[in-house]
């Protein structure tokens, strides 16, 4: 027994020791911290200073990776800036706020430019900016079609365009506008991508009283699909996917707020029961930062679209 506890105990020598070095260096690979690595990574989140734009941004930067949050609310933006970018956990990360609106290709530009400007590349492009209109007071179809003519027909031509200019068209026009800069951040092994924010409400049959975000989502979904084909062309090289995300905190979802003046959903595990969540409960922080971590990092994803959503369409297909 003494023998057999030398042989298995003892150091080993030689090519053993070398061999030993390779193993180690091959599992290294698949420690968190590199299959996640975003450290010295430029990133844009437009929407990026409140619910889940805020979420990414935080992300990617503390993991490393300079972060510009855009929108049209200059109090806001320095106020997410100030109060999440001070205390970061990666000595690399940063969070930049910079005044944009998406529904005017001008100033789409003008951002796009400065970004380019000041990294020399994108890594990645998150299209958070989001807005819902109106509402859809589809529960007078069990009156009848004449009632259910009139509630429909009463809603605002204007929301819808809102709606779409936000929600699709402005996605389509940040994502083409930072195609160079996302181009000059192509190497061996690092293909740069888009996130789209989409919604479970894009892939339900449900309304949920709103027509026009719903299919705006849905618009979102096919527009992924087709910024994927075009984008993935040999000249270009870059990736597109989109999140599908069901219920988490954020201005659309809640009036709740928090020490820090983040959106919070009360109500925890009978929230959950009472929205038919199998997950019972909202989305958190952590289910977005995991989601918009991994789209980003694997490089063999293109053109997905990845629900987030606790389970909701199971129930609600």
């Amino acid at each position: 027994m003494a023998a057999l506890d030398e042989m298995t105990t003892a150091p080993k020598t030689g090519p053993h020791i070398e061999e030993r070095e390779l193993l180690r260096t091959a599992n290294a690979d698949f420690a968190v911290r590199r299959l996640f690595d975003v450290a010295g990574w430029s990133v844009v989140v437009t929407g990026g200073a409140t619910g889940i734009g805020l979420m990414i941004a935080q992300a990617f930067a503390n993991n490393g990776a300079r972060v510009y949050i855009t929108g049209r609310r200059p109090g806001v933006l320095a106020t997410a800036a100030e109060t999440w970018g001070a205390a970061l956990a990666h000595p690399q990360g940063a969070l930049v706020p910079l005044v944009a609106d998406i529904t005017d290709k001008a100033s789409i530009q003008a951002l796009a430019d400065e970004v380019l400007e000041r990294e020399g590349r994108l890594d990645v492009l998150v299209n958070n900016a989001g807005v819902s209109r109106g509402h859809s007071d589809t529960e007078r179809g069990r009156e009848g079609a004449r009632a259910l003519r009139d509630a429909l027909w009463g809603e605002r031509w204007e929301d819808w365009e809102a709606t779409f200019r936000t929600n699709v068209i402005g996605h389509f026009f940040t994502s083409v506008a930072f195609l160079p800069a996302l181009a000059a951040a192509r190497r061996p092994g690092h293909a740069p991508c888009v996130i789209n924010i989409a919604s479970m409400s894009g892939i339900t049959r449900s309304t949920q009283h709103h027509f026009n975000y719903n299919v705006s989502k849905a618009a979102v979904i096919q527009l992924t699909n087709l910024l994927a084909q075009e984008f993935s062309q040999a000249g270009v090289g870059l990736r597109v996917n989109s999140i599908a995300p069901g219920i988490f905190p954020s201005q659309m979802t809640t009036d709740g707020k928090d020490g820090q003046n983040k959106s919070v959903i009360e109500g925890g595990e009978e929230y959950g029961r009472r929205n038919g969540i199998p997950a019972n409960r909202a989305g958190s922080e952590r289910d977005m930062a995991q989601t918009a971590l991994y789209i980003a990092c694997n490089q063999y994803l293109w053109g997905q679209t990845i629900p987030v959503e606790g389970g909701w369409l199971l129930k609600n297909p």
